[in-house]
């Protein structure tokens, strides 16, 4: 029997960004994929958002995605548009890039990272005990793993197998998705109708000016709202055919389709994310409508956080409660996540008082505060996690600052690069002493002369010090009293060394 520290199933983005963050902590972590390969037969996600491209620069590898993304400065809230130029982060808008392709960019670091992936392969089973988890696979060989980590989609197998319950609302509007080539030129962009929203594009194309201009050849992507709920699990050609002609009086000769798949808004979220030793992310721990693009960045998300928290356990220098931390602070982020969409499947319903409804809510959205405050929400930016009482900062992502140092000007991202907890000292150099954590968390003495801005809130009052967890997020902070600085690191860091 084959052993690792960790077994992750499901290769998709959120399962590739766990082993990269169990690699970086030098996590023996292995990948069960079904997939024989990262081709992805289809391709929903279409982009990533402000602060998954800040948690990916946070990784030193946010250029990757950017060098082949479509950068787009205008977000919306069902169909609000909504300008994010001025939201301070460094990375002020979204990127259009479909899932194979983010896919295939993160697999590319993994593979750097020397993670192996078991291809072709399902998990079928497992058992847990005290000490670890037996993983069984669809070949008939068997893994054993400290922790198991199902990232394996909505339809989890790991989720149902732990008896997690996945509590939620059922599925009001269905819509099909495909990518096909066409006998006719069709109407690119979206139309609405009495159904609700169709869409037709092209596979390439780019953002100008905020506006999306479409390739002049080359397959062409379709989306039509069904007329009712779709229930069979593989629609087919006529399906697409029939619905396409109900909204456009035409199905454009639709031929040859390289993929083809339903979508719903069925909205539900798992009661627990850890059942002992088996934990949930991404699509296994919650699914909705793919309004807002949210679905990969919340899965992104999930990942960083469960990452460094997972790796310290396995490493020893942490206790296994720390894992609990993971289910408190994420699974109240994926709730609001699913209140949204849904908020976003109620206002595109396409009769008349939805519509009164959304231009009222467009009224107040245009204002600059609730603007705001919508772009911080929908791109992920205004993240709090409950840690206590103290500086608006707690909580909060730490902003990517212009450090100076005495080795020269640095971002605060860059600290980040190997995942590793940050000590940031502003006061005098030398006047924080972490010895007993030394092994654990850097200390990086810097200054820095600008606003401390954080979205929604606005400025706040410059710390002195700042204690930067690996996903980003600050968990003290400090003033020249040092006070609640030791219980901090130890919280999240494990006990001091003996001097």
């Amino acid at each position: 029997m084959t052993e690792h520290a960790v077994v992750i199933a499901g290769g998709g983005p959120t399962g590739l960004m766990l082993a990269a963050e169990l690699a970086l902590a030098k996590v023996d972590v292995a990948i069960v994929e079904r997939r024989t390969s990262q081709d992805l037969p289809s391709s929903r996600a279409g982009g990533l958002h402000s602060r998954t491209i800040e948690i990916l620069d946070q990784r030193g590898i946010a250029d990757r995605f950017l060098a082949e993304g479509q950068v787009a400065r205008v977000g919306q809230f069902a169909g609000v548009p909504l300008d994010l130029s001025d939201v301070p982060t460094r990375h002020p808008y979204s990127l259009g890039l479909w899932q194979n392709h983010i896919e295939r960019i993160l697999a590319g670091w993994v593979g750097e990272l020397e993670v192996p992936i078991y291809r072709g392969r399902e998990v079928t089973g497992f058992a847990q005990d005290d000490t670890g988890v037996d993983v069984e696979l669809s070949d008939g060989r068997s893994l054993r793993a400290e922790y198991l980590a199902g990232c394996d989609g909505g339809r989890s197998l790991i989720r149902k197998a732990a008896g997690i319950e996945f509590p939620g609302w059922d599925p009001t509007t269905s819509a099909l998705i495909a990518e096909v080539e066409v006998a006719e030129e069709p109407e690119l962009g979206v139309r609405h109708d009495a159904r609700g929203i169709h869409a037709i594009g092209r596979e390439d194309y780019e953002i100008r000016d905020g506006e999306v201009v479409y390739a002049e050849t080359g397959p062409v992507r379709v989306m039509v709202t069904e007329e009712h709920v779709g229930t069979a699990s593989e629609p087919t050609l006529r399906d697409l055919s029939e619905g396409l002609i109900a909204a456009y009086g035409t199905d454009y000769g639709i031929h040859s389709p390289t993929w083809m798949s339903r979508f719903t808004d069925m909205t539900r979220q798992a009661a627990a994310y850890r059942d002992r030793r088996v934990l949930l992310a991404g699509d296994a721990a919650h699914v909705h409508s793919p309004d807002g693009a949210q679905g990969l960045q919340v899965g992104v998300g999930d990942a960083v956080n469960l990452g460094w928290k997972l790796a310290r356990v396995v490493n020893r220098t942490a206790p296994e409660s720390l894992l609990d931390t993971y289910h408190a602070e994420r699974h109240p982020v994926a709730a609001r996540v699913l209140r949204t969409t849904m908020a976003h499947v109620a206002l595109r319903r396409p009769d008349e008082r939805t519509a009164a409804l959304r231009d009222t809510i467009a009224e107040v959205v245009m204002v600059d505060e609730a603007r705001e405050r919508f772009a911080a929400m929908m791109f992920g930016l205004d993240i709090h996690y409950d840690l206590g009482e103290g500086h608006p900062l707690l909580g909060r992502r730490m902003p990517d600052l212009d450090l100076v140092t005495a080795d020269g000007p640095l971002r605060v991202f860059t600290l980040l690069h190997d995942a590793r907890p940050v000590l940031l000292n502003l006061d005098e150099p030398g006047s924080v002493d972490i010895t007993p954590w030394a092994d654990r968390v850097q200390l990086i003495d810097a200054e820095y002369a600008g606003p401390w801005e954080l979205p929604v809130l606005g400025e706040v009052t410059a710390p002195t010090a700042v204690l930067i967890r690996p996903d980003g997020y600050v968990a003290w902070v400090g003033d020249r009293d040092r006070a609640g600085l030791a219980d901090a690191l130890t919280t999240w860091f494990g006990p001091p060394h003996a001097a």
